[in-house]
Parts: structure tokens; sequence; C-alpha cells
């Protein structure tokens, strides 16, 4: 999802002027666009589905890592002992 400058970067006022498009363009392009007030940019907009989908891959990207360093440090416990403390069988 690479930001394609000539497309993704809005100034404020154009924001203002049609916000309808800018909002379409996140979500038919899945990349965000980038906001700007007299040539810096202020904010990012994005498609909730976008959002949405990011912050699911951000978490388990987290939980894959948080595994991985638990098993680097020996806190791990095998298959049936996590069936017996969730109550599985």
């Amino acid at each position: 999802m690479g930001t394609k400058f000539s497309e993704d970067v809005v100034p404020l006022t154009d924001l203002k002027v049609n916000p309808g498009r800018v909002v379409k363009h996140t979500a038919q392009t899945h990349r965000p666009v980038l906001l700007t007030s007299r040539g810096r940019g202020v904010a990012v907009v994005q498609s909730l589905a976008d959002y949405e989908q990011t912050t699911e891959e951000r978490a388990f990207m987290r939980a894959v890592v948080t595994g991985l360093s638990d098993l680097e440090t020996g806190r791990e416990v095998s298959l049936a002992e996590a069936k017996t403390r969730f109550g599985l069988k």
C-alpha cells in the first residue's frame, strides 16, 4: 500500500470543498490520504474497513511476537496442560 503523492496528498481546503471525494478515494484505492495545511502534513484519512484490518493485523502480530518471546524464555505449557487449564478434553 504505497502512497502515490500525486493522488494521496490533499490540502485541507480541498477536503473542505469536497469531503466525499476524499473518502471515496480512500475506499477505492485502499490507501490513506495525507491531509496538509500550508504544505505540512497534519492528518491522515483512511477508510474504516482498512483501519479495522490494519488494527487487527497489528494486534495479531503483537500476539505472535509475545508468543515467540514466551517460547524463547521458557514460558510454555504442553497442549495437554493447556487443555486442562481451559477445561477442554
